[in-house]
């Protein structure tokens, strides 16, 4: 059995045990580029889903990722990897305004904090984007783009679930997600959202990541609710 992971920092437990996003941002894991930290990643709620099912991990999740590259990656494994109904799919989706733009072969990771970094060649497109963003097209996109993906892994049987990292879907058309997704239209049903309301803080003042003990919470919170709906 295999739990594959994807999303964005939340999934890749970014902080969680050691104050990094990226393996990079770490001198001693630099060659490992943008996957998540190897001391974060043991503490992740994926690692624990896996240790607690006896399954393989594989985590695709990357912190600063955009939905679009969530779609793509997880498109991917399904192709390469043949998944199959005894594997377990856990999906956490990104904020609905971020991008990938793919740039000299190259794929970049854009969202509206103003931050981000982009070629020199892109910078006025950045600019613009930032000021231009469309939240309610951005929500009802990702809503539909999202959708598809669930048709796409219930016609193949693979088994899924989903659940938003900070956004939510309330004031979409609601769809049957057959409990696949965990409160999509609900506000209080996001992972920062329950995570805060049992009582778990982010790492710091300055910080949206939650640290190993809200890991392990989130596993319990996942399994139970896959046994409650039994997927």
């Amino acid at each position: 059995m295999v739990v594959y992971i994807n999303g964005d920092s939340h999934a890749a437990a970014a902080e969680a045990a050691a104050p990094y996003g990226w393996a990079q941002d770490d001198p001693f894991y630099y060659g490992l580029g943008k996957r998540p930290h190897p001391e974060n990643e043991r503490v992740s709620f994926g690692c624990e889903i896996a240790n607690r099912l006896n399954a393989l991990l594989d985590i695709d999740a990357q912190s600063g990722a955009s939905n679009a590259r969530i779609l793509r990656t997880t498109r991917q494994w399904v192709e390469n990897a043949k998944p199959s109904s005894k594997d377990l799919m856990i999906i956490q989706w990104s904020t609905w305004e971020r991008e990938e733009w793919l740039i000299d072969n190259e794929y970049y990771q854009v969202g509206s904090s103003g931050t981000d970094s982009v070629p020199e060649s892109h910078r006025d497109q950045y600019r613009e984007f930032v000021t231009k963003v469309d939240w309610p097209a951005r929500r009802d996109h990702w809503h539909n783009e999202i959708w598809q993906l669930h048709l796409e892994l219930q016609q193949s049987s693979i088994p899924h679930v989903f659940f938003n990292g900070n956004n939510h879907f309330l004031g979409q058309q609601p769809h049957d997600w057959q409990h696949n997704f965990i409160g999509p239209y609900d506000p209080d049903s996001t992972y920062d959202s329950v995570l805060r309301q049992n009582g778990y803080k982010p790492v710091n003042s300055y910080s949206w990541h939650f640290g190993a003990d809200a890991h392990c919470f989130w596993a319990d919170f996942v399994l139970n609710y896959i046994q409650d709906h039994l997927l």
